[in-house]
């Protein structure tokens, strides 16, 4: 391999394989069945070398992205004879999996008899077998309560599809048909990519392609170490809390400490809290993606975000902890809680060594999925609400995003058309619009959250859980900025008093006319309220973001 390589080369190479999972997320939005990918595209897409290496992702779900080397290590561990046309497949949490509804294709790509990287597609199944439907299980005591692991398996050998294999977990699956849909777009993406990296390396090179990704990843670890020596060092420390577990436990505490020395950064998140007997619990793949998250939020937003950003940051964590469950544990709501608390307790403690960098909270995730059966059709479904997204975080370059999501997504979930919704489910949106008086107040607001109204239009009744948090916190204010206002859902029903809904239930009875009152979160303010201008105040009045002015 050669030293050296030119810097136009480096870019050229650099911009095509940024392109080429680009590509890849194209094809998944318009090939994929279930409405949590092709509409709210739950999905992310990336390419790593056999070390495990990020080389080049797209920007989709950032807590997706960064559980991927590790998913790669451990494809790596299970199989070393792999041949081209080979398909992996895993969704296992402690097989490098962050949680079992994130499934993840991988296809190798070779250059003559040499296997050089992976393309690799992640993405969110609508339903993934276990107690309850929808994936997401309040109720679990174990990971066998959540759905079915799949470990690292091959799923095609040298091209020929594993017919055995794909009945077995087609058949475990509350919707096959969109399952097998699903899966059919992700192989379709993942050797849609195998396919441009072939070609690639047929145009430069191997040797000259694999040089250019050392400059890349080289060149983006000296981008990201100028900025780092820019902060303040020191030792910072910064908490978050889950608002329960669901099973008795409140306020759970996830703490961070960061050690900061010059180009280097220290995470230590040894302090956190006990593991829960609930999902609430996160992997190991989960955490460190998280905490890469916090990082990459940080460091200037046109730095690639590969393994060369990542190199100096270190993770220390102890296994037993709400962060890092042992083997066995239910974990399925980890990719966004303790997800969420984790980036908070460390932008928290940051605030004090970069804070023209920090931002205010990010809405926290409460969904809800139904299972039910659509008059129109007489077909069962399962609906998993992507509308009504929180505010999101103010920052120094102003006021917080509406409606754009949680800070495990920033913004990379989606909520899909509330008309094609209708469509496609036995559903009415009597209401979505913004939250008034949802976002922290500060210098600059947060975003704001939503007011929907969704009425069941089933003619039989349906069941609903929920999965979140957020009810009990809402979205820190940063650097004297105000909190955000947390979620609010109630359930009304003819005949029954109304209720509120917890943030983890299982087995909602919904009846045929029911409607879901939704009141999702605002984002954080960031800076002192007092310091925000009249004319900004004026504006959120006459804008209806606020009732009435300050």
């Amino acid at each position: 391999m050669s030293a050296k390589i030119d810097p136009i080369t480096r870019s050229v190479v650099q911009h095509r394989l940024s392109s080429i999972v680009k590509e890849m997320g194209e094809a998944m939005l318009r090939t994929s069945y279930s409405q949590i990918l092709n509409s709210s595209r739950d999905f992310s897409l990336a390419i790593c070398d056999t070390g495990g290496r990020l080389i080049a992702q797209a920007d989709h779900i950032p807590v997706h992205v960064g559980a991927l080397p590790w998913a790669t290590l451990a494809v790596e561990e299970r199989f070393k004879d792999v041949a081209p046309g080979d398909v992996i497949l895993l969704n296992d949490p402690y097989h490098g999996g962050s949680h079992l509804p994130d499934l993840t294709a991988f296809v190798p790509v070779f250059d003559g008899g040499k296997r050089l990287l992976w393309t690799i597609v992640r993405a969110h199944q609508s339903d993934i077998g276990g107690a309850t439907h929808g994936a997401y299980n309040p109720a679990a005591t174990e990971i066998y309560q959540e759905g079915i692991r799949i470990p690292p398996i091959k799923l095609y050998e040298a091209g020929k599809p594993r017919e055995d294999l794909l009945d077995l977990l087609a058949l475990n699956i509350r919707n096959p048909r969109e399952f097998r849909g699903d899966l059919a777009a992700m192989l379709g993406a993942a050797h849609l990519g195998e396919r441009r990296v072939s070609k690639l390396f047929s145009e430069f090179g191997a040797e000259t392609v694999e040089a250019a990704i050392e400059a890349i990843l080289d060149a983006t670890e000296q981008q990201t170490r100028a900025v780092v020596s820019s902060w303040k060092d020191g030792v910072f420390y910064g908490e978050a809390l889950l608002d329960d577990d669901g099973h008795g436990r409140t306020d759970i505490k996830i703490a961070a400490k960061v050690t900061k020395t010059g180009s280097d950064i220290e995470v230590d998140l040894t302090g956190s809290d006990p593991q829960s007997t609930s999902f609430v619990n996160s992997s190991h793949a989960n955490m460190q993606a998280a905490v890469a998250m916090a990082f990459a939020y940080l460091i200037d937003a046109d730095i690639p975000k590969n393994t060369g950003a990542l190199r100096p940051l270190k993770v220390v964590a102890k296994q037993g902890t709400i962060v890092w469950a042992d083997p066995g544990r239910p974990v399925t709501l980890c990719t966004s809680h303790p997800s969420n608390e984790i980036v908070e307790a460390i932008i928290k403690a940051m605030s004090a060594s970069c804070p023209d960098r920090v931002m205010g909270g990010w809405g926290r995730r409460f969904r809800i999925a139904i299972q039910g059966e659509d008059p129109r059709n007489g077909r069962n479904f399962i609906w998993h609400m992507f509308q009504a997204r929180p505010g999101g975080g103010a920052s120094p370059g102003g006021d917080g995003y509406s409606s754009i999501g949680e800070w495990h997504s920033v913004g990379g979930l989606k909520f899909g058309s509330i008309e094609v919704a209708e469509v496609r489910f036995p559903l009415h949106f009597r209401q979505h619009e913004f939250r008034p008086d949802s976002g922290g107040d500060g210098q600059h607001r947060g975003g704001l959250g939503v007011a929907l109204d969704m009425v069941l239009e089933t003619a039989k009744p349906a069941k609903g859980n929920t999965a979140g948090d957020g009810a009990r916190h809402g979205p820190c204010g940063m650097l004297g900025g105000k909190d955000g206002e947390p979620h609010h859902y109630r359930l009304l029903s003819e005949g029954r008093a109304p209720r509120v809904l917890k943030t983890k239930e299982v087995g909602i009875e919904l009846r045929p006319g029911d409607c879901l009152e939704i009141r999702s979160s605002g984002g954080g303010g960031w800076g002192p309220p007092e310091k925000r201008t009249a004319e900004a105040r004026a504006r959120d009045v006459a804008q209806g973001l606020v009732s009435k002015a300050v």
